[in-house]
């Protein structure tokens, strides 16, 4: 149902409609074909379509080169954590044997997914009885991938009576009385 109603800021009539598929009386304006109220064209622009396409082919480079960064960090630790593993067990081995010479000299085996495990130690005795400073390097070698072995070197302190020496183990026990003797005041310096 058309009505014809007056604009009155330009003094004549406008021809302006009912929304009746809607349901809805109220009365809307009938803009001329292909334009807005304000006079633009309904359609988007080469330009405007231009600018858009840039701006998401843009995001999907930088949300692509995420996603792959994410994936390479994934595979780094991953690495990283079986050569750990590795270490690891390379140690609990060495802290189990008891006879120095056998820890002394190092062992080797081979591990999961063809990677090969090389440590040795080197122990140092500490003013104190029994008490040692070890010094553990442990290589581990990927065949898969090639290359240089990974090196890890840790240094620690290990209480180990068996690795010990029977007289220096006797003149460290003597040194520690004489200080302790000292300490209390019951011998001169």
């Amino acid at each position: 149902m058309d009505v014809l109603t007056r604009d009155h800021a330009a003094e004549k009539p406008v021809k302006c409609f009912t929304n009746a598929s809607l349901g809805v009386g109220r009365i809307i304006p009938n803009p001329p074909r292909g334009t807005h109220r304000l006079g633009f064209s309904a359609a988007f622009s080469l330009l405007e379509v231009l600018v858009a396409l840039m701006i998401f082919a843009l995001s999907a480079v930088v949300l692509g080169s995420t996603y792959v960064n994410i994936l390479n960090s994934y595979e780094a630790v991953s690495r990283g954590n079986t050569r750990d593993e590795d270490v690891a067990f390379a140690r609990a081995q060495m802290l189990v044997m008891t006879d120095r010479a056998k820890v002394e000299a190092g062992a080797e085996f081979d591990s999961l997914d063809n990677r090969h495990v090389r440590w040795s130690a080197t122990l140092a005795s500490t003013s104190l009885p029994d008490l040692f400073t070890v010094t553990f390097v442990c290589e581990v070698t990927d065949s898969a991938k090639g290359g240089d072995p990974a090196k890890t070197t840790q240094t620690f302190t290990v209480l180990r009576p068996t690795w010990s020496d029977a007289t220096e183990k006797t003149q460290l026990r003597q040194a520690v009385q004489d200080r302790i003797a000292e300490i209390q005041g019951k011998t001169k310096k």
